[in-house]
C-alpha cells in the first residue's frame, strides 16, 4: 500500500522495535528456563520452605518471554505485511504490557523493603538448609549468592559454616566481606528508584509504539481507502470511479436517442 512518509517511518519504527522486542522476549524466556533446569539454580527449588516468591518469579519470568515473543511476532507481521487485524491484536497486547510494566515499577518502588526482607529471609532459608543437610546443589547455589553479593554467610568472614562458598580473596579482603541479609537489604532500599525507572522507561517506550502503531493503522486504512477500483463490486460501494460499460449514448437528433451496442 501506499504509505506517506510519517507512516513509512512509523512502520521502519516498529519493525526494528519488534526485532529488539523479540530479542528481549527470547533473553527472557531463555533465562527462566536457566534458573528453573540449570544444576547452579536448581537448589532453589529443592529447599522446603520460604521459596515460594523465587519459584512463582521464574513462572512469571518464563511465561512474560513467551508473551513478549508472541507480542513481537504479531506487530512485526502486521507492520511488516500492513496487515490491520495483527496491528489491532499487538496494541491491544502492547497496551496491557504497559499498563502491567507501570504497576510494577510503582510496587516495586512502594514494597522494595518487603521484597528485601523477603529475599533475605530466603537466603536464610537456603543457608539452613545447607548447614544441616550439606546438599551439593544447595552448595552451589550459596556460592552464586555469596560471589554475586560480594557477601558471606549470616555473620561475615568470621562465618565458617559456610567459609568454602565464600568469595575467594586475599587475607584483609576476606576479613571486610559483610554478611549477606544485610547486603541484601540494603541493595533493595537503595535501587528502589533505579528499578521503579526501568519499569517506568520501559513503559514510556511500550507507549511509544503503540501511538506509531495507531499512526500506521491510520495510515493503512487511508491507503486503502483512497486506492483505484479493481472489482465493480467495490466501486458500486462508492469507493472509487464508476465502472465502464461498452454502451454508448449518442444523440443524433433532437428529442431521438440512438442506443449503439
Amino acid at each position: 500500500m501506499a504509505l506517506d512518509g510519517c507512516g513509512q517511518l512509523c512502520k521502519c519504527i516498529l519493525i526494528l522495535f519488534n526485532i529488539l522486542f523479540a530479542l528481549v522476549g527470547f533473553a527472557m524466556f531463555g533465562l527462566g528456563l536457566w534458573l528453573r533446569l540449570s544444576s547452579q539454580t536448581r537448589g532453589f527449588f529443592n529447599v522446603d520452605l520460604n521459596t515460594q516468591p523465587f519459584v512463582i518469579g521464574v513462572s512469571v519470568l518464563i511465561v512474560l518471554g513467551a508473551v513478549i515473543l508472541l507480542v513481537a511476532v504479531f506487530g512485526d507481521y502486521g507492520a511488516c505485511n500492513e496487515n490491520r487485524t495483527a496491528l489491532g491484536v499487538f496494541s491491544c497486547l502492547l497496551a496491557i504490557l504497559a499498563g502491567v510494566e507501570i504497576v510494577a515499577g510503582v510496587l516495586a518502588y512502594v514494597r522494595s523493603d518487603k521484597v528485601g526482607e523477603q529475599l533475605a529471609e530466603f537466603y536464610m532459608t537456603v543457608y539452613a538448609q545447607y548447614v544441616n543437610k550439606q546438599d551439593p546443589s544447595l552448595t552451589v547455589t550459596l556460592s552464586m549468592f555469596h560471589n554475586v553479593l560480594h557477601c558471606c554467610g549470616v555473620v561475615g568472614a568470621l562465618d565458617l559454616l559456610v567459609r568454602k562458598t565464600c568469595p575467594d580473596t586475599s587475607f584483609l579482603e576476606t576479613l571486610r566481606l559483610p554478611a549477606c541479609p544485610t547486603v541484601i537489604l540494603n541493595l533493595f532500599e537503595s535501587k528502589a528508584p533505579l528499578v521503579m525507572g526501568l519499569f517506568l522507561g520501559t513503559a514510556a517506550m511500550l507507549i511509544m509504539a503503540l501511538v506509531c502503531c495507531s499512526i500506521l493503522m491510520k495510515q493503512i486504512k487511508m491507503s486503502h481507502l483512497s486506492a483505484p477500483c479493481t472489482t465493480t463490486r467495490l466501486c458500486s460501494e462508492g469507493t472509487g470511479p464508476p465502472p465502464y460499460s461498452n454502451t454508448v449514448f449518442s444523440t443524433r437528433r433532437p428529442n431521438q436517442i440512438v442506443v449503439i451496442q
